[in-house]
């Protein structure tokens, strides 16, 4: 056949799904590109100066790298080895240009060949390769860009072509065929293949990896660096949210150690002359290289424990010192018996969090009662760069000191690999599924609530038995879920089947009350939903949402499955949950405090 191509367009349907944000690290033989990207990092911040780093481009980091450090890069991203002779198909974003630097270097000849991948040009790069071991680079240098993908053709279409030895593990070689998915941390599937790689083997790459020598943009400066004064002061739980209470927060490396100083606030105010109870924290290092002008700070974290039920502390956090306090806050405990309580909920912050840090503010100011917060993931748009994360604490001062976080990871959480950032920023439970990294998925309970935070950037199976286990020993009356990539989108293009086929029927069987969900960047609250079908009320079924709190918005096509939806609109959602009656009452709230949605749920 002939490997130079017509322009020609193929629309690839995509069901955007999960990214696992796991880091490709060394295997066996194989040079490590994070370890070479690493040291390049560290010889960057030598050689140039802030204004420089601040200016790099694709080929300025290129002119950079030694010849070393180029053949890692360009050979090293992914191996596999062939027994027959083939040509290598590339679809590569557009955008890129000129990028990546080892197909224009070593004889990659472009097709023509145009498509149109999530939604934007991709054209196809070809090379012929004798049978062995091949290897192909890194995506980018600097622009984000769609991870390319590789499809395999035999040269001698009667041979039997087989792929082997490939690297690293999470990549993997499908037959290419109609509906095959791209990724294998997404469910993006192509539809429709075009003739001419019927037959062939496409190379599932790992969407995330696409930023693994992302160099021209690594560098950041904070606007919160961190200073001996405690800041950052979040609630989180860890323990039995009725009787502990987890706290944690970051000075500068000047101090090294922290103590948590608190009272019932009853005691505080009658100005009892003992003096306030004492916790130590635990205290570590948290190095971010790439934030030039605060690299390492120190996090503390502590548990109070043998807490009163459903009575309200003050508390403090510093070193002992006389002026190394933080100012005086307060959080409550969960209720020993079944009482009334409210939360709020939000989706995706992840951009405009100065926007969002009002919207958060508007929540507390207008629902104080409200006991703690959830947040259904992507809290931030860039969860490896820490300033990011300065900026999202930021703009909580004053509420996530008050009011406990209840935070779920999202695709943004792992954004450049694994989520270190959100795992060292929080201390949460760690009772979830054996099967995957703690603190990832978890539940608790709370009056006559029980929450299952879950994990779409891991594996969905995997978190199958846990669920229901955890479901099936609770007797609790409402039970919430809460998880970051829907099991009904909002956003045209999107779906996530693999959710709906593992979780729906457990949440059914135990019924789930109602489904708290981010990911699409649009509001949409589905009917009461079971067995995937439409049910006539609450008491049947599953009530889905899906809710954005930042300023990032998509667009919405109508669904079947859809009670209410809009579009461009940040809101909170109030959950009152009444113990007369067990009625919940639901309401969806924009910026400026306007109810924009309501339902209410009765047993």
């Amino acid at each position: 056949m002939s490997y130079l191509y017509r322009t020609q367009t193929l629309v690839l349907s995509i069901c955007y799904y999960m990214s696992m944000g796991i880091a490709l690290g060394h295997v066996g033989e194989h040079p490590s590109v994070h370890d070479t990207v690493a040291a390049i990092s560290k010889r960057m911040k030598g050689a140039f100066t802030e204004d420089e780093l601040k200016a790099l481009t694709p080929y300025r980091v290129e002119q950079f790298l030694s010849d070393e450090e180029k053949e890692i890069l360009g050979s090293e991203h992914i191996h596999f080895a062939v027994n027959v002779p083939v040509v290598v198909s590339l679809i590569r974003d557009r955008s890129l240009k000129s990028e990546p630097f080892w197909i224009r270097e070593n004889d990659w000849q472009l097709t023509g060949m145009v498509l149109t991948l999530k939604g934007i040009e991709v054209d196809v790069w070809q090379k012929r390769f004798e049978a062995g071991s091949i290897g192909l680079g890194v995506n980018s240098l600097g622009t984000d860009g769609i991870h390319y993908v590789p499809i395999l053709t035999a040269q001698d279409p009667a041979a039997s072509l087989e792929v082997t030895q490939i690297y690293p593990g999470q990549v993997k070689a499908l037959a290419a065929e109609d509906g095959v998915r791209i990724f294998s941390d997404m469910e993006d599937t192509l539809q429709t293949l075009p003739d001419a790689f019927k037959g062939s083997v496409l190379i599932q790459t790992v969407y995330e990896s696409r930023r693994d020598a992302y160099l021209v943009n690594f560098f950041k400066w904070t606007q919160y660096p961190s200073q001996p004064r405690p800041d950052q002061v979040v609630l989180t739980w860890s323990e039995d949210p009725k009787t502990s209470q987890t706290i944690q927060w970051r000075t500068d490396t000047s101090i090294e150690k922290g103590l948590v100083a608190f009272q019932t606030k009853a005691a505080y105010k009658r100005f009892e002359p003992k003096p306030l109870e004492r916790q130590a924290a635990v205290t570590e290092i948290l190095e971010t290289p790439n934030i030039m002008n605060d690299p390492v700070s120190h996090r503390h974290f502590a548990t109070l424990r043998n807490l009163k039920p459903g009575v309200t502390y003050v508390y403090s956090v510093g070193d002992g010192s006389e002026d190394g306090w933080s100012e005086i806050a307060e959080f409550t405990t969960a209720p020993e018996s079944v009482k009334p309580f409210t939360f709020i909920y939000m989706g995706d912050a992840q951009n405009g969090l100065d926007r969002w840090g009002s919207l958060v503010h508007t929540a507390f100011r207008e629902r104080p009662d409200a006991a703690f917060y959830i947040m259904a993931g992507d809290l931030v748009n860039r969860g490896n760069d820490r300033d990011d994360w300065d900026s999202f604490f930021a703009n909580a001062h004053d509420i996530y000191d008050r009011r406990q976080l209840v935070p779920a990871i999202g695709n943004h959480e792992s954004q450049g690999g694994h989520p270190t950032l959100y795992l060292e920023n929080f201390d949460l439970f760690k009772n979830g599924p054996a099967t995957i990294e703690k603190e990832r998925a978890y539940s608790f309970e709370y009056s006559n609530a029980i929450f299952v935070i879950l994990d779409t950037t891991s594996s969905v199976k995997d978190q199958t038995l846990w669920l229901e286990k955890t479901l099936s020993q609770s007797s609790a009356i409402w039970k919430f879920v809460v998880y970051h990539h829907p099991a009904y989108s909002s956003t045209p293009n999107r779906d996530n089947p693999t959710i709906r086929d593992e979780w729906l029927p457990v949440f059914d069987k135990y019924h789930v009350d109602m489904a708290l969900q981010g990911h699409d960047h649009a509001y949409l609250r589905t009917f009461p939903m079971k067995g995937n079908v439409k049910v006539s009320s609450p008491k049947d079924g599953t009530v889905y949402i899906v809710s954005v709190s930042g300023t990032k918005m998509y667009d919405q096509d109508p669904r079947d499955y859809t009670e209410f939806g809009m579009t461009n609109t940040s809101t909170f959602q109030v959950l009152d949950v009444h113990i007369s009656g067990n009625r919940l009452i639901y309401r969806a709230y924009d910026i400026d405090n306007n109810l924009k949605d309501e339902l209410v749920i009765e047993k």
